[in-house]
């Protein structure tokens, strides 16, 4: 997870009807998240050739208020995967940004008790790639850490093609994280997140770390808003 500040103005046109920005004291992420699924299942269901692959999406933090609950959630900008049928069952059943692009992941030592897990892409005439390096144990998320905001996210809202809204419920346990001790993304992003979001994928992230990861179960999704007028 490399975890960039961005502009709101960048975010604001992004923001489904019904949620609003969440904020970490006070500045607006964006996150490259690139991790594995494996042994996959839609409503129990394996699907042979489907149940393992990569993903790297590009997404940012919202929240929603109800009846006093407050629901962190994610708002996804654009999902990479390997596979063209898994982008169509993702964008008919949720409507979320998924595109098929060819990809490759690579999880290695590099000596001295360090991991070195890169995600690689190719949407244009390059690959584009990101690593992360970590060394030692996981340990646990500290409460009111960037790293408990960034992962304690636990729903989805997605602008649908009316402009109405739809939230569905991610679970999982706590994760564990490491620090990542160097990090980067490489190579031209432009054709897959647009001008003005590469260029704020620019340099170094604010802060990156890498979650060990766990069994997931995502939700039915729920229409929450209509358009807004």
């Amino acid at each position: 997870m490399l975890n960039y500040e961005i502009a709101e103005r960048l975010l604001l046109p992004l923001v489904p009807a019904g949620v609003e920005l969440d904020r970490w004291r006070g500045r607006a992420y964006v996150s490259v998240v690139g991790f594995r699924f494996v042994d996959t299942r839609v409503r129990g269901v394996a699907v042979p050739g489907h149940t393992r692959f990569e993903e790297v999406n590009l997404r940012f933090y919202v929240r929603r208020e109800v009846g006093g609950e407050v629901r962190r959630g994610v708002v996804f900008i654009r999902e990479l995967v390997p596979r063209r049928a898994i982008a169509l069952v993702a964008r008919l059943r949720y409507n979320e940004p998924y595109r098929a692009v060819r990809m490759h992941h690579v999880i290695e030592s590099v000596g001295d008790g360090r991991t070195a897990r890169e995600y690689a892409w190719r949407a244009g005439r390059e690959w584009a790639r990101v690593r992360a390096t970590t060394f030692g144990e996981a340990r646990a998320l500290a409460s009111g850490s960037e790293e408990e905001f960034i992962t304690e996210h636990y729903w989805g809202y997605t602008r649908q093609r009316d402009g109405g809204t739809i939230e569905y419920r991610v679970e999982h346990p706590r994760w564990n994280v490491w620090q990542a001790d160097s990090a980067r993304l490489d190579g031209d992003v432009t054709p897959v997140y647009g001008p003005e979001l590469a260029r704020a994928l620019k340099g170094s992230p604010r802060s990156a770390f890498v979650a060990d990861g766990s069994p997931v179960t995502v939700f039915a999704p729920e229409r929450i808003a209509d358009r807004m007028r």
